[in-house]
């Protein structure tokens, strides 16, 4: 039972001793408990400062599920979805609570998902202090009155100085983040990342939602118009998916991880927002450079010895982060959640070069692109390596998804074509060359596309107004304000036409190859949704 007067909790039912319990701490509470600890630093910004240790992203190979009664049947087995004997995770979790029994741990009760009906209460307990400051930023924070009756669903426990033996434990390694829809615990060891952390809550509504809600849960932001108009964006790490969302005109809902509901609304998994700083502006980027203030964290940034905090350098990791709470963004949808989705964007950054910065997608080729999930890598800025490399995550978010690719997509589909919604694939990567010959979109032309499709600037699809890809099928539009003309077509802005089809062709053949593991399970309509032409 929880005493909100002494703030002390119980925690023998999970089968840790005699700990040290710090219940419900503040923001500002737990921010001096980092600095006393001497596990971070404040920045200048006043954001404290943290280093996750030997992770800085999470690790997919060390992520597992338990395969039970519930998930033996559903879940897509595999590569990204580990099955983990139930046996061993007994055997591992009491080695867990063990380690943290008779430690100071620091405790968090809070929920996901800000629509009331779909409502996911959560305890977190944590080793370290700066990962209940994140478990408080990125879930959704109960007033006191909700504590009282607070009863938690899934529990996630994470103790990242814990070390598993792997060859004992049926890991891969000393590190794991384990999922167990039976007892609806998410397990996380040997792992300071704590991505992992919200990660593993996203994941289990990936299987929640979807299977006993008639939900689609999605990786994407999303934010709402003056007018009440949703509009959605999903894209892997480094898309711009939190940046393009967060629009001074535009009401934010979130920048993650949303569910799209029967009832034609959406809302937000979270109460935070998790964005990569790398080469992070103030002139580019004010409203998250704004955020970062106390409240706020940074992880494995590089600052002096004044706190002045260098974005540029990736010296610890090129995936340098900053966890806050959403009120940190002053143009927030109160609560979470927007009617009448309208548009939405897939957003990729192509360092091939080749996909037009901005097309419209028919609902085939939606479906398609949504089970893609493409955008690429580029091999490093180090002299001569400049070749990109292609990478596929289904829906956008393989790792956290669950269930069959195709059992999203067709639920995305199905909700496209109810709500005629718009989709588009927008390409914030290279134009004018592949990576290391063109150079990146300029991101106030991409802002510029997207207010286009949200003014309805761009209208729908007339040959006069469109021209079709030769290569992959998609419908670029001839003109867009604020947008120079010549740069809506990619072939024109290479200046040769030869090099430019063949690496359009390259990134097609990438594209086949890839879907070919689908194509047993996706209908002839989907198919065809791919590029028009392969060989070159």
């Amino acid at each position: 039972m929880t005493d909100l007067n002494t703030k002390t909790i119980s925690l023998d039912g999970l089968g840790i001793k005699n700990p040290t319990i710090r219940y419900q701490l503040s923001s500002d509470e737990l921010h001096a408990e980092v600095l006393e600890k001497k596990q971070g630093k404040e920045s200048s910004l006043g954001a404290i400062a943290v280093n996750t240790g030997e992770f800085t992203g999470r690790s997919p190979m060390d992520r597992f599920i338990v395969k039970d009664n519930i998930t033996k049947d559903k879940v897509w087995w595999g590569d990204i979805n580990i099955p983990f004997d139930a046996d061993k995770f007994d055997k591992l979790y009491d080695k867990v609570v063990a380690y943290l029994s008779n430690k100071e741990i620091f405790v968090r009760d809070s929920y996901a998902c800000a629509d009331e009906d779909y409502k996911l209460n959560i305890r977190v307990v944590n080793e370290y202090p700066w990962s209940n400051m994140f478990a408080y930023n990125m879930f959704l924070r109960p007033i006191e009155e909700e504590l009282k009756g607070f009863s938690p669903e899934w529990t996630v426990i994470n103790a990242p100085g814990f070390m598993a033996d792997a060859e004992v434990d049926g890991t891969r390694q000393h590190n794991f983040a384990i999922l167990n829809f039976e007892k609806k615990i998410a397990l996380i060891g040997g792992t300071g990342y704590t991505g992992e952390i919200k990660k593993g809550i996203f994941s289990a509504l990936n299987f929640i939602l979807p299977v006993y809600k008639n939900t689609l849960p999605m990786h994407c932001s999303a934010n709402v118009g003056k007018d009440g108009d949703t509009a959605i964006f999903f894209g892997l790490s480094g898309t711009g998916k939190t940046t393009l969302s967060t629009d001074p005109d535009r009401s934010l809902i979130g920048d993650d991880e949303h569910g799209w509901t029967a009832e034609n609304t959406v809302f937000n998994f979270e109460g935070g927002c998790y964005a990569k700083v790398i080469n992070l502006s103030q002139e580019q980027e004010p409203e998250i450079f704004g955020a970062i203030k106390k409240g706020a964290i940074l992880e494995n940034i590089v600052m002096d010895d004044k706190g002045a905090v260098d974005f540029a350098d990736t010296s610890i990791t090129q995936n340098t982060r900053v966890s806050y709470p959403i009120y940190h963004i002053e143009n927030i949808k109160k609560p979470s959640i927007g009617k009448n989705p309208k548009n939405i964007f897939f957003l990729t950054a192509d360092a091939f070069g080749v996909l037009p910065p901005i097309s419209k997608l028919t609902p085939n080729q939606a479906a398609y692109h949504f089970i893609s999930g493409y955008t690429a890598k580029v091999a490093g800025t180090e002299a001569g390596v400049t070749e990109p490399t292609p990478s596929f995550s289904a829906c956008f978010g393989a790792p956290f998804m669950p269930l069959h690719p195709t059992k999203y997509a067709e639920m995305l589909s199905k909700k496209m074509k109810d709500a005629n919604v718009n989709v588009w694939l927008i390409n914030t990567g290279w134009s004018g060359g592949k990576y290391g010959v063109g150079r990146r979109m300029p991101l106030k032309y991409t802002r510029a596309m997207i207010s286009a499709v949200l003014n309805g600037d761009l209208g729908s699809y007339k040959y006069e107004d469109y021209h079709i890809h030769s290569v992959f099928g998609v419908a670029q539009p001839r003109k867009c304000p604020g947008v120079p003309t010549e740069l809506l077509s990619p072939r024109a802005t290479w200046n040769n036409d030869e090099e430019y089809y063949k690496t359009a062709f390259k990134l097609s053949n990438a594209f086949r190859n890839n879907f070919t593991q689908f194509e047993d399970v996706a209908n002839e309509d989907i198919r065809r949704g791919g590029p028009q032409r392969f060989t070159y």
